[in-house]
This record gives structure tokens, C-alpha cells and sequence, in this order.
């Protein structure tokens, strides 16, 4: 397959713990379609992980899906994972070193460039992040 110089995909996650798995699946053939797309491999990975897992433990209803949207090119990868909980924004707390969770949105924030939550538009919320090349 020929590499381009910008692309996207996307599709819907169930609710269920293989969804990572699956999120990080499609960014990787994203990824190899675009020229230099590799380099966002490693914090992409982590960070696709890190939202779609986010959204199916605390954003997901049993009976709702979660959106993935991908878009990468040569300056920028953008990950978008789209849920159904409107109420539920995902913040950033202080964790201790005994914590076993709550260190997610923390990694988001660190290796991101931008990142943030916005209501979407008929129910629930976007979660997004961009990382730079």
C-alpha cells in the first residue's frame, strides 16, 4: 500500500475489555499509510489504550458503543473516543504510590501536546488528544 501524506479512519468499539486491543489494532495500520505515520507508534499506542479504556470502564452504558476517530499526518496524530456519559468528565486526581489505578489521564496529559473533553453533540462526550511528531 502506497504511503499518503495525511489519513483517517474510524469505527465503533463495544463496550467490552478487547476494545483496546482493537483501538490500538487500527492505529497501527493507520499508522504504516502514512509517511513517517510511524513515529507516533509508541505514544499512540499508549495513548488510544489509555481513552478507549477510559470510556469503556467509566463512559460506556452497557447498551452504547464507544466512536473511535483517527486522523494522522506528517506534523500530528489526533485521537478522538467518543462515549455515551455526558456526566461523567474525566479528571485528572492525585494518586499515591499505592494506588493501583488513576494514573491514566496523567501519562494523557504528559505526553500530549493538547488535550481536553467536549460535550458531543446528541449524547455524551468527546475525549481527544493530539501528539506531535
Amino acid at each position: 500500500m502506497p504511503e499518503t501524506l495525511a489519513a483517517e479512519d474510524s469505527c465503533w468499539l463495544p463496550r467490552s475489555p478487547t476494545s483496546p486491543r482493537a483501538a490500538r489494532r487500527l492505529l497501527v495500520e493507520l499508522l504504516g499509510t502514512v509517511e513517517g505515520g510511524r513515529r507516533f507508534a509508541d505514544v499512540g499506542l499508549l495513548l488510544v489504550s489509555e481513552l478507549v479504556t477510559n470510556a469503556v470502564i467509566h463512559g460506556t452504558p452497557r447498551d452504547r458503543l464507544v466512536w473511535l476517530s483517527l486522523r494522522v499526518d506528517a506534523d500530528l496524530l489526533r485521537i478522538e473516543v467518543h462515549d455515551a456519559r455526558a456526566d461523567r468528565a474525566p479528571v485528572l486526581r492525585a494518586v499515591g504510590g499505592e494506588d493501583e489505578s488513576g494514573r491514566g489521564l496523567l501519562l494523557v496529559k504528559s505526553l500530549a501536546l493538547r488535550w481536553g473533553c467536549r460535550p458531543r453533540r446528541d449524547l455524551g462526550k468527546i475525549v481527544w488528544v493530539e501528539c506531535g511528531g
